[in-house]
């Protein structure tokens, strides 16, 4: 998609603070026993394993790109230094076979993300180990990991350890884990894949006002009265809650990822322990409610595309619970609209 004559930023993405890069899912590697290697293997013609020093020998490229968070963060023109896909597959040779490459990460759970071959190579895929001229930090996939352009990053898999080429696509962790979209192209907000629920079911969880537990990825529950709803650990990620009576609402514990819930009463609601990250709250009523320790990279409180003289913001005050170090992982004018809330008067929420 040609984005030469837009904003730099895909739709509904807000700059993280300058000098920040949040540090997002599992923050370490597994340890090794010795030097870092990475596998090339699948359908090739020449399986590889390159210690990171065999790696290095490849010629090197810089590139800089735009990272986009599917949490809705994004960090500008950021400089990463590696070699590309295409020189490694040179030497491996993929066979006619091969349609899919899979990046496998050296975690517990073998997080692992896959890309359709030609898009991987037409997209001048990166495997780093150099940001901003420093060496990848631990937290952010060091010692090597891949970079996708024009992805959203959780395409661009940490501590990589197994690039596999495949004749059939294999879903990654968060794709079939957390629903996200197997393509994730920002620019048309490829975030997640569409809700499997049936009619009946949804009707059923509704009308319990139970979904403590359950896996609800996209529930559309607009303008509902869902007052006293339990969703304790419930996974509600894209879930849209716009309009909807949520007083009361139990969201302890639970996924709600780049919810919509613009504009519902939410007074009192629990949101601890949460992830609310990229969640909407533009228009909510918020006063009374709680968000200790929930994590908040994204979250937007207030619409800055609305004019200045007439934003659609939540209501916050000294009821609503926000601490500081929960703010602070807010974009700066969302962190800046929160703080001058909080300091007003707490006023009755129901």
């Amino acid at each position: 998609m040609d984005n030469s004559n837009s904003s730099p930023l895909p739709p509904r993405q807000q700059l993280a603070a300058p000098g920040k890069w949040p540090a997002v899912g599992e923050c370490a590697a597994l340890p090794t026993d010795g030097p870092w290697q990475i596998t090339v293997c699948g359908a090739v013609a020449q399986s590889l394993d390159l210690s990171l020093a065999e790696l290095q020998v490849f010629p090197h490229i810089h590139c800089q790109i735009d990272i986009h968070c599917v949490t809705r963060w994004s960090k500008l023109g950021v400089h990463f230094h590696g070699v590309s896909l295409a020189e490694i597959l040179a030497v491996a040779a993929p066979t006619p076979a091969a349609r899919f490459v899979s990046f496998v990460a050296h975690t517990a759970r073998k997080h692992s993300t896959s890309l359709a071959l030609a898009d991987a190579l037409a997209l001048d895929t990166l495997i780093a180990w150099q940001c901003d001229g420093q060496p990848l930090e631990p937290s952010h996939g060091g010692p090597v990991r891949v970079i996708v352009p024009g992805r959203y990053f959780y395409k661009s898999l940490k501590w990589l350890r197994t690039i596999e080429l495949l004749a059939d696509d294999a879903l990654g962790y968060w794709e079939r884990e957390a629903g996200y979209h197997n393509i994730g192209d920002p620019w048309r907000e490829e975030r997640y894949i569409a809700c499997n629920l049936t009619r009946q079911q949804l009707q059923i969880a509704l009308s319990r006002r139970d979904f403590a537990g359950l896996n609800l990825l996209g529930l559309d529950a607009r303008l509902h009265d869902l007052s006293g709803l339990n969703a304790h650990g419930a996974l509600l990620r894209n879930a849209d809650f716009r309009g909807s009576h949520l007083m009361d609402a139990n969201f302890t514990e639970a996924n709600l990822s780049n919810a919509h819930l613009g504009g519902a009463i939410l007074c009192g609601a629990r949101f601890m322990h949460a992830d609310v990250e990229g969640a909407d709250f533009s228009g909510a009523d918020l006063r009374g409610a709680d968000f200790t320790a929930a994590s908040l990279l994204g979250t937007t409180f207030f619409t800055q595309e609305s004019s200045a003289a007439n934003p659609i913001s939540a209501i916050i005050d000294a009821s609503t619970t926000l601490p500081s170090a929960a703010v602070e992982n807010l974009t700066p004018p969302q962190a800046e609209f929160v703080r001058a809330s909080l300091t007003r008067p707490a006023t009755p929420g129901r």
